[in-house]
């Protein structure tokens, strides 16, 4: 017997096969039953006639819970009608485990609810769509940096010191002494760029900030390229590339995901290079324009980047922020030194932020100044201080956080719902 998968049931119209998954749901009609089978690839229809199975099982079958784990075993039909568009006539169901009540019945749950049952709720169709597509968009990342010659590098998730602000970090005991989960990979891939010339890192980095907003998660997923030898211009090109191909990648290859979530993709469709760019001046002008009071030297609150986007169908580019907002290691502007060669890209349709970078300081005796303006403790960044010792060269690199563009990608309005296990302030279970 041919086991395969719902996904592949095209090569086998005609055929006999089993599939391995679980029951989604079911309905009978007089001496026909309809099982609607998943197995992670998809969703089959069985059709089951009374008089092609035995009276026990056609029995057992009219009162199949939901969830239950079988293996199908019937012929391959094509039916336009069914979902799929293929079914299976069966001639046998081998059930495994009979599951208990199902708690995510067809009612409408609340939030609550449904986290405190993201085990189960993982399961269902909008949910496996969102994470269907957050793997595409992972594959995507990883061959386009691979395809432009990046070296991929696994930067440490325990750190002795803070990259971003110091209060947005978790604090842990490291055997005798205190340590830090990762709020970027960034630091340690601008080493590694100064020994492999291009890199990026990919993975998870924590934020202790206490939002409760839709685009924020206390643990969540960025990718950071950095290169050697490269400017703000550089970087800037390099992230409207990315985002334009991770769009294309999506619309093309994830259509049966985008329709399960209902998503209007012709704002995604318009999405083309190259970005518009703003100087953060300009943004501000924007803003103020819109009628909203706007002090300079603020950051972009989701009000004012919903403004900003409101007024393009691409993502933007808004660089040049006051140096004084941004991080340490930001390199400033030498045509205006109260400026930081840096950039964000707010994704369209008000989705807000989706990048930050910029280009870093690259001489030694600024960043050694910086360090001290900004009451850090030189002692943990003496290894930074060496990258600008031993071969010093501009460099520059982004990071994208995972989550919140695939929300955008998917048309999501939480960001919690396109991560397998969100954490959030209030949230560490399951």
């Amino acid at each position: 017997m041919q086991v395969t998968t719902v996904n592949k049931l095209a090569q086998y119209v005609g055929e006999v096969v089993s599939i391995r998954g679980w029951l989604y749901n079911r309905r009978s009609k007089g001496k026909l039953h309809f099982l609607l089978i998943r197995d992670g690839t998809g969703i089959v229809q069985g059709v089951m006639f009374q008089d092609d199975v035995s009276q026990n099982l056609f029995t057992q079958c009219a009162h199949l819970p939901q969830e239950s784990s079988l293996i199908a075993t019937g012929k391959v039909h094509q039916d336009p009608r069914a979902p799929g568009g293929y079914e299976l006539a069966l001639k046998d169901v081998e059930i495994l485990q009979l599951a208990g009540e199902y708690p995510l019945g067809k009612k409408s749950h609340g939030s609550d609810f449904l986290l405190k049952n993201r085990h189960l709720w993982l399961r269902s169709k909008k949910q496996h769509a969102h994470l269907k597509i957050r793997s595409e968009v992972v594959r995507a990342i990883r061959h386009f940096f691979d395809s432009h010659d990046f070296v991929l590098i696994d930067t440490p998730i325990l750190t002795s010191s803070a990259c971003e602000e110091t209060s947005g970090l978790f604090e842990v005991n490291y055997f005798d002494r205190r340590a830090y989960l990762s709020q970027s990979g960034q630091l340690y891939a601008e080493a590694a760029a100064m020994a492999f010339g291009r890199v990026y890192c990919f993975g998870p980095t924590f934020r202790a900030e206490k939002s409760k907003t839709r685009k924020h998660l206390t643990e969540f997923w960025m990718v950071e390229p950095e290169i050697a030898y490269a400017n703000l211009d550089d970087i800037m090109e390099l992230a409207e590339e990315l985002v334009a191909n991770l769009v294309e990648e999506v619309l093309e290859k994830r259509k049966e995901e985008l329709k399960i979530l209902e998503r209007d993709t012709k704002m995604l469709e318009k999405i083309t290079l190259p970005f518009p760019r703003l100087s953060y001046a300009q943004a501000v002008e924007i803003i103020r324009d819109s009628k909203v009071s706007f002090e300079w030297g603020e950051d972009f609150g989701a009000p004012h980047e919903a403004i900003i986007s409101s007024h393009f169908e691409r993502p933007v580019l808004i660089h040049r922020f006051p140096a004084e907002s941004k991080a340490f290691y930001m390199k400033k502007d030498p045509q205006d030194p109260h400026l930081a060669l840096c950039v964000d890209m707010l994704a369209s349709e008000g989705y807000g932020e989706i990048i930050g970078g910029g280009q870093r300081e690259d001489d030694l005796e600024t960043l050694e100044k910086s360090i001290s303006e900004y009451k850090l403790t030189r002692e943990d960044f003496e290894w930074y201080l060496d990258l600008r010792r031993y071969g010093s060269v501009p460099h520059a690199g982004f990071g994208l956080g995972l989550e919140r563009t695939v929300a955008w990608l998917c048309g999501t309005h939480h960001v919690r719902e396109v991560i397998p296990f969100p954490r959030t302030l209030y949230r560490i279970y399951p």
